[in-house]
C-alpha cells in the first residue's frame, strides 16, 4: 500500500528533477546567453559605425541644487534575423567628457535578434546629467541595430521614465580618414 509520505516524496522528487534547467522550455542561464567574445579576430568589417547615446544619471528638479538620481539602462539590440552584430567598444563618459568606464576588454558579438544591456545604478553619480555612451560596432553586411537608453527614477510617489536614441557620429570612411590624418 502506498502511503501519503511516499506519494509526497515522489511528487517532490519529480518536481525537483524536472526543474534541473535541462527542459528546453526553461529560460537559459545568464552565462549561456551572454555575448560571445571574438578572441584574437581583428575588428575590421566592411561596415563600421560609432554611435553616441545620451545618458542621464541624474536630472535637475525644482532648481539647480536639487537633483533626482536615475537608473539608466543602455540596450544594444541586433535587429537582423541573419547577421551577427560585432561590438568593439562600449565606453561610458561623464558630463565633462572623461572616460568613466570601459565595458569591454575585447570585442564581442551578438547573434541575430540578440540583445545586451548595460546598467548605470541609481546611486552611481559619476556620469552626471550629461553622461553618454560611445559604442563602436561593425558587421559583414548592412544591418540596422538599435541603441537606446531608458532612464527610470522617482520623486516621492511620482515616477519618471524616459528614453533616448543612439545617434551615428562616424562611419567607417570617417574613422579611417581620422586615423590617417593622425599618423
Amino acid at each position: 500500500m502506498v502511503s501519503f509520505k511516499n506519494i509526497l516524496f515522489l511528487s517532490l522528487f519529480t518536481l525537483l528533477v524536472s526543474c534541473n534547467g535541462k527542459n528546453p522550455l526553461h529560460q537559459k542561464a545568464k552565462e549561456e546567453v551572454a555575448p560571445k567574445a571574438m578572441g584574437e579576430q581583428l575588428f575590421d568589417f566592411p561596415i563600421e559605425e560609432e554611435v553616441y547615446v545620451a545618458i542621464y544619471s541624474d536630472i535637475y528638479h525644482r532648481n539647480r541644487d536639487s537633483k533626482v538620481l536615475l537608473t539608466a539602462t543602455l540596450s544594444i539590440r541586433n535587429t537582423s534575423r541573419t547577421e551577427k552584430l560585432y561590438i568593439k567598444q562600449v565606453d561610458y563618459f561623464d558630463s565633462t567628457g572623461n572616460l568613466v568606464r570601459d565595458y569591454l576588454k575585447e570585442p564581442i558579438y551578438l547573434d541575430p535578434l540578440e540583445t545586451i544591456d548595460y546598467v548605470i545604478d541609481e546611486e552611481d553619480e559619476t556620469g552626471g546629467s550629461g553622461a553618454n555612451f560611445m559604442i563602436l560596432w561593425g558587421s559583414e553586411k548592412p544591418i540596422k541595430p538599435v541603441f537606446q537608453a531608458v532612464m527610470v527614477g522617482g520623486i516621492g510617489s511620482q515616477g519618471i521614465t524616459f528614453t533616448t536614441e543612439g545617434v551615428s557620429v562616424t562611419q567607417k570612411e570617417m574613422i579611417s580618414s581620422e586615423k590617417d590624418s593622425i599618423q
